[in-house]
């Protein structure tokens, strides 16, 4: 986010409840049945369901439109819904996202789209697969209202209760339904592409043509509704690692909000955002393959090597180098295991002779070698190292080579 100019923004957990019931929609799931909600103190307040509200809430509050024509900002952190806990879903959950505030032409989400899906390829999930709709402002959307519920009022009967109620309420929640008796009836419903009218038809082959030249692969989705009241004209939704989340295979989504700015009292400031859910992102790649939680491990043999020992360790972090130092009391072979486990290349000792000479072991366990180094030279040849490739595995475990050495000359 940071390389397409975004900048982090953070903005409090608990809001106010009616933001949410104002900006999300009263008759969403969300507001109806998700939200964590109590009083203090007569005032109503929310545990965030989502984060798009809040920062808008903040923008307009701050009048960040008077000092910046283009505000794009994005954010990482807890979300709450009171839903059922399964794969990727948590009452607690962890969101990332980003909200651009300024620019209303279809460039700007034909760029973010098309970031989203190199940042997918980038963390492992292959060929995601990108939805893509327009539901028009809010003429197009009255207008596309009428048809829907004048199609579907003849077969109200048949719909599931949600969809009853949401005809009623919100009809375009309605095509967003999971029930599979209300999926069949939807499917020959008036496509709201044909409802758009001119400047939103713009808008929406403005799309297509700038994901056409930037060669990002999509489909076009007339049933794509999302489910925020706020949205309008784009929509979009990112798929993939349907082997690993199933039917829930939805990684990010997102879309236009236009209005809410002006809805919460600041100026006409058009705006579009995505969010994704980090558990199922961290689910549906790669990210968790990672098993190397530090470079180098450093092991002082004896009382007498800590302080020794934290300055290297010191030193090595302040060189960017990850890097943790061991003081238990155990044995040496212990720690190289410990070295091993979390996925050191280097394993640094100092026993009582190598603080007299002023040296250090140092231990590559990827290749098993091993040299004696000036202590004021450790950090130079341990950065040297690990920014060479490491060399193929010896037949002998590194630990137990290296505890061995050790071993002759422990106190």
């Amino acid at each position: 986010m940071e390389r397409l100019g975004y900048r982090e923004v953070r903005t409090p957990y608990v809001e106010a409840t009616p933001l949410f019931v104002r900006t999300i929609g009263s008759s969403t799931d969300v507001v109806e049945k998700e939200m964590f909600s109590f009083s203090h103190r007569d005032e109503p307040l929310t545990l965030r369901p989502e984060a798009t509200a809040g920062i808008a809430r903040a923008y307009v509050e701050h009048k960040v439109h008077n000092s910046e024509p283009v505000s794009r900002w994005y954010y990482l952190g807890p979300m709450f819904r009171a839903e059922r806990p399964q794969r990727g879903r948590y009452r607690q959950f962890s969101q990332v996202g980003a909200e651009c505030f300024g620019d209303a032409g279809p460039g700007c989400d034909a760029e973010m789209i098309d970031a989203l899906v190199a940042f997918l390829g980038d963390i492992g999930i292959a060929s995601p697969e990108v939805f893509v709709n327009s539901i028009g402002s809010s003429d197009t959307r009255a207008r596309y209202k009428q048809a829907l519920v004048a199609k579907l009022e003849p077969v109200k009967d048949k719909l599931s209760e949600d969809s009853q109620r949401r005809l009623v309420t919100n009809p375009l929640r309605v095509l967003d339904s999971k029930n599979p008796v209300d999926l069949e009836l939807v499917q020959d419903v008036p496509s709201v592409l044909d409802f758009l009218g001119n400047e939103d038809r713009a808008h929406w082959d403005g799309l297509r043509r700038h994901l056409d030249a930037l060669g990002t692969p999509y489909q076009v989705d007339p049933k794509l509704v999302r489910g925020l009241d706020y949205y309008g004209r784009t929509l979009f939704e990112i798929k993939g690692a349907y082997d690993k989340l199933g039917a829930g295979s939805t990684l990010i989504g997102g879309g236009r909000y236009d209005g809410m700015v002006a809805e919460l009292g600041g100026p006409a400031v058009p705006a579009i955002g995505f969010a994704a859910g980090t558990e199922r992102l961290l689910i549906a790649s790669e990210l968790g393959s990672e098993t190397s939680v530090v470079d180098v491990v450093v092991a002082p043999i004896g009382e007498g090597a800590v302080d020794a020992a934290l300055v290297l360790g010191r030193d090595a972090r302040r060189a960017g180098i990850r890097c943790e130092v061991d003081t238990r009391d155990a044995s040496i072979k212990a720690r190289l295991r410990r070295a091993n486990a979390l996925g050191a290349r280097i394993a640094l000792l100092i026993g009582d002779r190598e603080l007299a000479e002023g040296v250090a072991v140092l231990k590559d366990l990827a290749g098993h070698a091993q040299e004696t180094i000036a202590r004021a030279n450790v950090i130079t040849r341990v950065a040297d190292l690990l920014a060479t490739p490491a060399p193929a595995p010896a037949t002998m475990p590194g630990a137990t080579q290296a505890a061995s050495a050790a071993s002759e000359r422990a106190p």
